[in-house]
């Protein structure tokens, strides 16, 4: 019961997750999840996919960007949440897994199989409602040496406990970019569609979205200490000065040109006949 609360209280401290501290039970003292934002993934790391076939991470990067959650398939409680939480949050986007980016879910536990894997994605995909997207999900296993220089790279701290044999760790998952450097990363098992949208356009260097998603990064910006995209309150006002002026300047155009036809129309070409000249 120890080892499940501490688990669950790991998704409750973004900002300073994973800070030792002694008021902390024993269980989280090692726990964290803190992305260096920038960071670059091992593409080189080996594991197996859910039908058993040995991959590596590169296999799917180079194209799109890729939406990265670390779990583990057997987690009583939390790594269901994440899962929930992605698809939700996905299935609210007019994107599309596969075409537009990737879902890789790693487990961080070596002893997990493919069969595990396998049964996750069919559970994923089943809530996601779209089976054609089935390429573009992922669920990995691999051996600790994988596992622990990709948790390493993400910054990503956890803890096992022998007596329950389960592990405390923090929520949240990741977008990189194509070349698979760490974009953005979102705290929690919660990821609200619009911040999703938002990192995965940025992700992608504006190569997916449309003109609404390009406006919306210039009057939003990504707070890492909140994990989360706030509105710009300066770039918003500069914009909005911008529009003030280009109105006004286009209102006084128009009134000048409508004062300059005026009395050009008022005039009009004569309306009296020629005179005839005398025989």
């Amino acid at each position: 019961m120890l080892a499940l609360a501490a688990a669950a209280n790991a998704q409750t401290i973004p900002g300073s997750v994973g800070a030792s501290s002694a008021g902390l039970p024993v269980a989280l003292r090692n726990v964290g999840f803190e992305p260096p934002l920038g960071g670059p993934i091992p593409l080189g790391l080996g594991f197996r996919d859910e039908n058993g076939r040995d991959v590596r991470l590169g296999d799917y990067f180079g194209r799109k960007p890729v939406l990265l959650a670390l779990v583990y398939y057997g987690c009583p409680m939390l790594c269901n949440q994440v899962e929930q939480g992605v698809v939700g949050s996905l299935k609210m986007l007019s994107f599309n897994a596969g075409s537009d980016f990737e879902v890789l879910f790693v487990s961080f536990d070596p002893r997990e199989t493919p069969g595990m894997a396998a049964q996750k994605k069919v559970s994923a995909l089943s809530h996601y409602g779209r089976p054609d997207t089935a390429s573009g999900w992922h669920f990995l296993t691999g051996g600790k040496q994988s596992i622990d220089a990709l948790t390493e790279a993400a910054n990503f701290r956890y803890s096992f406990n022998e007596n329950s044999g389960i592990f405390a760790h923090a929520s949240g998952i990741m977008l990189l970019t194509e070349d698979g450097r760490i974009s953005r990363y979102f705290y929690g098992v919660e990821y609200p569609s619009r911040d999703v949208r938002l990192g995965l356009v940025d992700a992608s260097a504006g190569r997916i979205g449309n003109p609404i998603d390009h406006l919306l990064l210039y009057c939003f910006q990504y707070d890492p200490s909140t994990a989360r995209y706030s509105a710009a309150i300066l770039r918003i006002i500069r914009f909005g000065g911008v529009l003030t002026i280009f109105t006004i300047v286009a209102g006084i155009l128009i009134f000048r040109r409508r004062d300059i036809s005026a009395p050009a129309a008022k005039s009009g070409p004569p309306s009296g006949r020629s005179e005839q000249g005398a025989h």
